[in-house]
């Protein structure tokens, strides 16, 4: 690290101090960011603590009034102004994030970074189309407005940091609020270049703030903070319950999106070498996807010849340099993550899983991917989200039992269904226990849907209309139809 606390990571400069306000603040202490590629030091990071939580949520409460009172189709045409940037900036942006957390670089250029972009485009137009309800009663006319709520706190994950924080971001601002972001600890980077292309689009100071640290250290003072009006976060469910209660004394609206453990069900009118197309899929990122498909749930007969067409078409899949465009995995982002898949997967083989594939690491970067059958399905790796390259296959004999067998977890974010039969489609997709279901396709998202989980998968919806719900204060004004007096 440089006397100016800037890092250069694939030729691209990136600052590791917070951003407050409108400035460059840096901590007295640090934290270390490596890279998942190869594991070598990317720099020290701005190790941020309370103190740096009540400055940065002083500066969003103190620029919140001037960017409340900005016009909408003014606070529209910055965000514009920032996806200009996001796309200027976007083979930067990539290469730094693939350093940072290892997804695909490919991957990252022709699809995450141009879904950044278009997060702020979204938002900004759907802000400009927000219906307003307006109604009599009674000749009484009522009058529906959607307030800027206040500073908002959104605390993001690794998996895809720039664009969950973006999802959460674009619409925080246009609704007129202003924003603490803090990045997730092992992938803060993407963050910092926002940073700089907001303020460079003419944000105002104050409107958006970064501020980096690891968990409950900054964590706490935030989301406990009496001044903060809302808090959207992503992630895992004991910190979502640890955010809950700290939000708790403020009564602080909380939007939680919290993982799966999403089934795959896979009936025989189905297309076969579709069905396995989209469990392949399901690696992706090195399975650390919350909405993967990670139980394969595949009708009896056709069971042997869908296990037989994955496991040639999953051993074809290229670990290796996520830079590299051949690699379909890159690595896992850190190794206690790595550990963590391994605990899971060695625990279920002991317990009489038998691994069709994979089934164990490659080394200190990379888990095999791995497909698991002969678990049970009250057996930790059914019920447990591993957050890795790491599938289950059980099998069903009837239509009841595949949806009595998906169900059957304390999750709620996603479900998969391939099928040939429209009706069945219907039937199933009806019972399903899912925030979001998928029919024969898979991870296809638009921004104006709601998205969100059921169960312990999350609180609250957020896209299109129901992000606004979530940022805003809704109210609604009654006039009476008489009573004016005229004041010349």
């Amino acid at each position: 690290m440089t006397d100016t606390h800037t890092i250069t990571v694939a030729s691209v400069a990136v600052d590791t101090r917070h951003w407050i306000g409108g400035e460059r603040v840096a901590s007295a202490g640090t934290f270390t960011d490596v890279s998942p590629i190869d594991g070598a030091a990317l720099g020290e990071i701005s190790r941020g603590t309370a103190s740096e939580a009540a400055a940065a949520v002083a500066a969003a409460k103190a620029a919140f009034p001037a960017w409340a009172a900005t016009p909408p189709a003014e606070r529209a045409r910055l965000l514009h102004a920032i996806a200009d940037g996001v796309e200027k900036r976007l083979e930067e942006l990539a290469i730094v994030e693939t350093t940072d957390n290892g997804a695909l670089l490919r991957s990252h250029r022709r699809g995450v970074m141009p879904r950044v972009a278009h997060n702020f485009r979204f938002f900004a137009d759907w802000l400009l189309q927000l219906g307003h309800e307006d109604f009599e009663t009674r000749g009484h006319a009522n009058h529906v407005s959607w307030d800027p709520a206040g500073p908002c706190v959104l605390i993001t994950p690794w998996n895809a940091p720039l664009m969950l924080a973006t999802w959460k971001v674009a619409p925080a601002l246009a609704a007129g609020n202003t924003v603490i972001l803090k990045p997730a600890e092992w992938s803060p980077l993407t963050a910092s270049l926002l940073a700089d292309i907001a303020a460079e689009a003419g944000l105002p100071a104050g409107v958006l703030n970064v501020v980096q640290g690891l968990g409950s250290e900054i964590g706490d003072a935030l989301t406990s903070h009496p001044d903060v009006r809302r808090i959207s976060f992503t992630g895992s469910v004991p910190t979502a319950r640890r955010i809950s209660a700290s939000a708790a004394a403020n009564l602080t609206p909380l939007s939680l999106e919290l993982g799966g453990k999403s089934p795959l069900l896979v009936f025989a009118d189905a297309d076969l070498d579709l069905a396995v197309d989209l469990a392949v899929e399901q690696y992706d990122n090195a399975g650390q996807v919350c909405l993967a498909g990670t139980r394969l749930l595949v009708e009896e007969s056709v069971a042997e010849e869908f296990t037989r067409r994955f496991t040639e078409k999953a051993s074809r899949l290229v670990q290796g340099d996520p830079r590299d465009e051949a690699t379909d995995i890159g690595p896992n982002i850190h190794p206690r993550q790595l550990e963590k898949i391994d605990g899971f997967v060695r625990r279920a083989l002991a317990a009489g899983a038998r691994a069709v594939i994979g089934g164990h690491r490659k080394d200190d970067r990379f888990y095999a991917p791995t497909l698991l059958t002969d678990v049970a399905q009250d057996s930790e790796i059914v019920q447990e989200e591993v957050f890795g390259p790491v599938l289950t296959l059980q099998t069903f004999g009837t239509e009841e039992e595949a949806v009595r067998l998906a169900n059957d977890t304390r999750f709620g974010l996603a479900a998969t269904l391939a099928t040939g039969d429209h009706e069945r489609a219907g039937r199933v997709t009806a019972r399903l226990v899912a925030g979001t279901v998928w029919v024969n396709c898979f991870f296809v998202r638009d921004l104006q849907a709601p998205f969100g989980g059921s169960r312990h998968s999350g609180v609250g919806r957020e896209g299109g209309t129901w992000s606004f719900d979530f940022y805003c204060d809704l109210k609604n004004t009654v006039t009476a139809p008489e009573g004016w007096k005229d004041h010349g």
